[in-house]
């Protein structure tokens, strides 16, 4: 159990960073979506077979539209996290290990690089 801590206190140290080539808006009311361009011979093929669209849209949640313009390659996952709490309080708790787990999906899904 030590030591998945020490692991995610690394890991919150971590700089996030927007996907390069990636789009986004923000709408009145804050909603951040991401628009990503499927790119690649399987998209193409896609495209033209089943009619997916060129560009998919991806509409954040409330805490991701308040997290993603924070993103911006100097911050830290950590000092997210702060500005988190202090924009939602008890709300985002447990905010750490929601952080962790938030960061984890969106490099997986390659919308953000983390340094």
């Amino acid at each position: 159990m030590r030591k998945k801590k020490v692991i995610e206190k690394n890991f919150l140290d971590k700089i996030p960073s927007h996907k390069e080539g990636l789009g986004f808006s923000t709408d009145s009311d804050g909603n951040v979506t991401l628009e990503m361009e499927n790119k690649g011979i399987v998209n193409k093929i896609a495209q033209k077979l089943i009619k997916k669209p060129k560009t998919s849209y991806i509409h954040l949640e409330e805490f991701g539209s308040f997290i993603w313009p924070l993103i911006d390659g100097e911050k830290s996952i950590y000092e997210i996290g702060e500005e988190v709490e202090a924009h939602f309080g008890e709300k985002a708790h447990p905010l750490y290990e929601r952080l962790a787990t938030y960061f984890q999906t969106l490099e997986t899904y390659g919308f953000v690089d983390i340094k």
